[in-house]
């Protein structure tokens, strides 16, 4: 989730420019893919882009408060959206709605692009594995509190 109400405004500009955005994104709702205060995120305009399930996209809630989220499904106009690390999923929110698109991150330094295989693979596992995903984040949780 990205919430800083002072750049929001210049963010929509940026891409309503054709022009990408590196952010740090707040909150642990794409944890492990974006760790907050370590990680940043390259938003590019979707410009032609056909938006597809595992698109990781920058949107604004009603509430005005900016999100980056994963596609789940997508029904028409309509979008679905689950956070990596969540398994409630979003929606359905209006293609309107979406400001851009994750062209590339950064993790521990290292920059990875959204097209690379091994990403793809492993998010669309992730996916897979949404019913899953509370006891699979309880379990890892417990083994990392008893060490």
């Amino acid at each position: 989730m990205y919430n800083d109400q002072n750049r929001k405004i210049r963010i929509e500009e940026l891409l309503s420019e054709n022009k990408s955005v590196q952010l740090h994104p707040i909150g642990y709702s794409m944890y492990p893919l974006i760790v907050p205060e370590r990680d940043e995120v390259i938003i590019s305009p979707l410009r032609n882009h056909k938006i597809r399930r595992g698109d990781v996209l920058l949107y604004k809630r009603k509430s005005g408060k900016f999100v980056l989220h994963r596609v789940y499904k997508i029904r028409g106009d309509s979008l679905f959206f689950v956070g990596d690390n969540e398994s409630e999923i979003e929606g359905p929110l209006n293609i309107s709605q979406v400001y851009g698109i994750m062209s590339s991150f950064y993790h521990n330094g290292r920059l990875y692009r959204s097209k690379n295989p091994f990403y793809i693979i492993s998010y669309n596992v992730w996916l897979f594995l949404l019913p899953f995903r509370k006891p699979i984040s309880s379990f890892i949780h417990n083994l990392k509190n008893r060490h």
